[in-house]
């Protein structure tokens, strides 16, 4: 059993990393889903424990330089997406990428079903991301999604959804990959939720470096008084002040 020690906060960060020796599958696997699970239901998004060292951070934002190992990459501000840059990776992905897709996928699955129970909807999601995958591709939805994104001071990501079909899996996860505060400042997550007959909520997340966002692709079901009505939902990051941002997108079914 890992034991964080006690004192100063990096020093105690950077110990607990040193003594944690679990794969990123483990630490997924250690994580609390019924509490995640929970604040999803109440805020269509939850932060997850650690799942990367810093180390492990590093070495998957250093990937952006490059370039053969992506499909694609977009400039923001030509597309009026916002500002800065991100890349689609190309398969096969790297070996964090894929472990991390397919940890999470199993523990992504119950919610998705119960929201698609919730809202009357199918659940077409089978029980692997291999045969989900291949449902995708049956579909014509047969390239890569996993992102790495690139800020810098003054980029911005507008308001949007990951939507690339027909076939669309209701959560995604982000993961932070640079330490805010120290790597950059600025850069918050953003999300908004349209309410039904009511004003939108907004939303904002620091994302700790390693850590994860688990979120809501599209929408959610939230309580209405007919029962339950879907929440639409859009993401985005604030502007960045200062420094340099970089953030591991996961998403689950693939694009068209």
């Amino acid at each position: 059993m890992t034991v964080r020690p006690a004192g100063d906060p990096q020093e105690t960060a950077l110990a607990y990393y040193v003594a944690d020796r679990r794969t990123p599958a483990e630490r997924v696997g250690s994580a609390d889903w019924q509490r995640l699970g929970d604040e999803l239901d109440l805020h269509g998004c939850a932060l997850t424990p650690p799942l990367l060292t810093p180390e492990q951070c590093r070495s998957i934002s250093e990937l952006y330089e490059d370039a053969g190992l992506f499909r694609s990459t977009v400039d923001m501000a030509r597309h009026r997406f916002g500002s800065g840059q991100y890349r689609y990776f190309g398969r096969p992905y790297p070996e964090l990428v894929a472990e991390l897709r397919e940890a999470l996928y199993p523990r992504l699955l119950p919610v998705a079903r119960e929201w698609a129970e919730r809202l009357r909807r199918p659940a077409p999601w089978p029980d692997t991301l291999e045969e989900w995958t291949a449902m995708c591709h049956a579909a014509g939805q047969n390239r890569s999604t996993a992102i790495l994104l690139r800020y810098r001071e003054g980029d911005w990501n507008a308001l949007h959804r990951d939507l690339y079909g027909d076939l669309v899996f209701p959560l995604q996860v982000v993961i932070g990959l640079d330490e805010p505060g120290v790597d950059y400042t600025g850069g918050e997550f953003l999300l908004v939720e349209q309410r039904p007959r009511a004003q939108s909520r907004g939303t904002t997340v620091t994302l700790a470096q390693g850590h994860g966002l688990v979120f809501t692709t599209r929408d959610r079901p939230v309580r209405s008084v007919r029962g339950w009505s879907q929440g639409p939902v859009r993401h985005g990051v604030s502007t960045v002040r200062s420094g340099l941002r970089h953030a591991l997108g996961l998403v689950f079914h693939d694009a068209e």
